[in-house]
């Protein structure tokens, strides 16, 4: 894995377990840390010039979230994904974020889509292999406006929380072919149907493309059979 030194340089004045933490949970998040990986907690001490127990501290974090496993005495490593808490995860995500976009598309049709567009537009100049974090983080505000518009937005906080999992699932299938396309052309679907004002139109396109990922699970667990946990 290539990383940029500048992607782990801490802030000294601020506490470093957390910051370590956020770094290993993207890492892990974005599969440049897949399942099965051994960590070291040495060469992570060495990595970020600290002591052991900012190390130790994070990965306690990250195993209460279920991104790691610890085996006392014989080492740390990133957990697989665990496809029934995805399953979970989706489960509450569709039905907050569908009530969201039904309420929105009855309210404020044109200023909801206003919103959306504006994120779609950015995702569309971001199509491609080496831009895939941006295309993913781009993919998160769109979602994201659903749920600051409908003033909710401490649940996208505990969707977010709640769908680790997902969110590797997910990664596993960005890089498919034809799938960033079909994401746009998604996104364009939700945004023209919350403009029509037709909330049940909306509320269909809407749960199409949010369960894309999960209606070719089988062929994820096919193509990485050692990434997963049935």
């Amino acid at each position: 894995m290539k990383v940029n030194p500048k992607e782990f340089a801490l802030d000294r004045s601020r506490q470093v377990a957390p910051q370590i933490l956020e770094i290993l949970r993207s890492r892990i998040l974005s599969m440049s840390l897949p399942p099965t990986t051994v960590l070291s907690r040495i060469s992570l001490q060495s990595e970020f010039n600290v002591s052991q127990t900012p190390v130790r501290d994070a990965l306690i974090r990250l195993e209460e979230e279920g991104l790691v496993e610890v085996y006392p005495q014989y080492a740390t490593v990133v957990a697989r994904i665990d496809i029934r808490n995805a399953i979970e995860a989706h489960f509450l995500r569709l039905s907050i974020e569908l009530e969201a976009i039904r309420r929105l598309t009855g309210e404020s049709p044109e200023e909801t889509a206003a919103g959306l567009e504006f994120v779609l537009k950015r995702q569309e100049h971001v199509m491609s292999p080496e831009t895939f974090d941006l295309f993913d983080s781009l993919d998160k505000d769109f979602h994201r406006v659903l749920f600051e518009r409908a003033g909710i937005l401490g649940l996208w906080a505990t969707v977010r929380r709640q769908g680790v999992h997902l969110d590797r699932l997910r990664m596993l299938n960005l890089p498919m072919p034809g799938k960033l396309q079909q994401v746009i052309a998604d996104h364009r679907s939700i945004v023209d149907a919350v403009r029509s004002g037709d909330a049940e139109l909306a509320v269909a396109a809407l749960r199409r493309h949010l369960s894309g990922t999960l209606s070719i699970i089988d062929l994820i667990c096919e193509k990485y059979p050692d990434y997963v946990s049935r």
